[in-house]
């Protein structure tokens, strides 16, 4: 599995969404059902996934599908 099927299949599995509707719009503002726990669940996968560790500030901040690409970035995980 590729960095990109395991970062759209965490989205995948916390929003029930087909991996087609992922894109730089599907952001906390624009998805109903993105809450914190909602949040938190993707950071877990993506943490398990990726074998990383997010700091806090880092949680706070990533707010849509975007922003997480660019935060995996920080932890040298290519999407």
């Amino acid at each position: 599995m590729t960095n990109l099927e395991k970062y759209n299949n965490a989205f995948v599995e916390v929003f029930g969404v087909n991996a087609s509707m992922l894109s730089d719009n599907f952001t906390k503002d624009a998805v109903d059902g993105w809450d914190s726990v909602h949040q938190l669940n993707i950071i877990a996968l993506l943490e398990e996934y990726f074998d990383i560790m997010f700091d806090p500030e880092d949680i706070m901040e990533f707010t849509s599908y975007k922003i997480g690409r660019d935060i995996l970035k920080k932890y040298e995980v290519e999407i």
